[in-house]
């Protein structure tokens, strides 16, 4: 039994939130969420919300037991990128890249 949350279209960089879903996979859900409180990243609270958002489903929608949660999974899947340009010397312009992803949790009980 699983329960699955996702959070699409967050614009921060796949990378970033990548790493901060490191810091995360395997721990039990509250250690989980202790962790995300004090971790100095901008993704941190963002997927602080998948995972309270997962227990949530657990809890209401599979009754599973909030204690025996842990995250199995959390991906931080590339989204649309939005194209934005700059302007440079000599008339030129720059395209940059505004990033976005889409953030999965998975929970499953011990």
């Amino acid at each position: 039994m699983e329960a699955r949350a996702t959070a699409k279209y967050i614009r921060i960089a796949p990378r970033k939130a990548g790493q901060v879903a490191d810091i995360v996979r395997g721990k039990n859900v509250n250690e989980a969420l202790a962790i995300l409180k004090y971790t100095p990243k901008v993704a941190a609270p963002v997927i602080a919300k998948v995972v309270k958002s997962a227990m949530a489903n657990a809890e209401n929608n599979y009754n599973m037991d909030v204690d025996k949660l842990y995250v199995a999974e959390v991906f931080a899947n590339q989204g649309p990128t939005m194209k934005r340009f700059m302007p440079r010397a000599m008339g030129r312009a720059t395209t940059i890249r505004k990033r976005t992803s889409h953030i999965e949790v998975v929970l499953k009980e011990r």
